[in-house]
């Protein structure tokens, strides 16, 4: 887990030779610069003995197998807000969110309505922002 210049990190060999597996799979980790990841990988005996090197190899080789097929998720706080404004600002607004974040639901009326989370890190630009391309023709609320 790393978090503002800390870090901690644990593996373990589960029974098999020292440094042959929990290790490789945590380099596999590393190399791919993942934070606040976890992988397991089990390991069934089939009667053939691989030794340290292959041990190693097919520890590697299925973390980073397991990580390609999943796939890697950005994982961010965020802060929600609903937003009321005219049709007329509709694209810049709507363009703006999706820059930033991520619209959850629109309602249409007379008027259009969002509901969104922007990635908490960048709300005040984000304000600013809407702010200056709107010229203030919107109402914008923590939700």
């Amino acid at each position: 887990m790393k978090e503002e210049g800390s870090f901690a990190l644990k593996y373990d060999d589960d029974g098999e030779p020292a440094g042959s597996s929990g290790k490789p799979v945590f380099k596999v980790i590393e190399s791919k610069g993942l934070y606040n990841a976890a992988v397991v990988v089990t390991r069934y005996f089939g009667g053939i003995k691989l030794g340290f090197g292959g041990l190693s190899r097919a520890y590697r080789e299925t973390a980073a197998s397991a990580i390609e097929n999943a796939g890697i998720v950005e994982v961010f706080e965020e802060t929600s807000f609903t937003a009321h404004f005219g049709y007329s600002e509709f694209q810049k607004i709507k363009n703006l969110i999706e820059e930033y974040g991520r619209i959850e639901q629109e309602k249409y009326s007379d008027s259009v309505e969002f509901y969104f989370f922007i990635k908490k890190d960048f709300e005040e630009e984000f304000r600013e922002k809407l702010a200056k391309f709107t010229k203030n023709k919107f109402e914008l609320k923590k939700a």
